[in-house]
């Protein structure tokens, strides 16, 4: 039997890093991953994935990761239950992750609208447009 996942697709929330009685991390997060499918309406629709990472991983997924970030996860399908706290049964899907890629450079801040960081600034004189002579005849338009 196979049981292997790789999505990739931004977190919905900041990871929650949890410590066990051994001292062991785990991370839990939610990624949000595109369909192909488009709903009823024409809008693009996402499937919001439950993932959870033990050990240093955990640690720097925690660390260099937050709400928006764009990360590739790999690993495996699990499904668990449990009884609530009224007394019903309760199952769960997830990724348990083997990796999580980090897939924006951290320490830079992500444009809202598209998410694409640009990795240099423009040099100070490329601003001013009105220092350029060039003559009327040499423009294609």
């Amino acid at each position: 039997m196979i049981n292997r996942v790789v999505l990739v697709g931004r977190l919905t929330r900041d990871p929650e890093l949890r410590r066990t009685s051994n001292e062991t991390a785990v991370a839990s997060f939610t990624i949000a991953v595109d369909n192909r499918m488009k709903g009823p309406d024409g809008q693009k629709t996402a499937s919001f994935i439950n993932c959870t990472v033990w050990g240093a991983a955990a640690d720097n997924t925690a660390k260099y990761t937050r709400k928006g970030s764009l990360v590739g996860v790999e690993g495996r399908l699990n499904q668990r239950s449990y009884d609530r706290r009224d007394g019903t049964k309760a199952s769960v899907l997830e990724v348990v992750c083997d990796s999580v890629q980090f897939l924006e450079p951290k320490g830079e801040p992500r444009s809202e609208e598209t998410g694409f960081t640009p990795d240099e600034q423009p040099a100070e004189d490329s601003k001013n447009l009105d220092a350029i002579n060039i003559v009327d005849d040499d423009l294609p338009f």
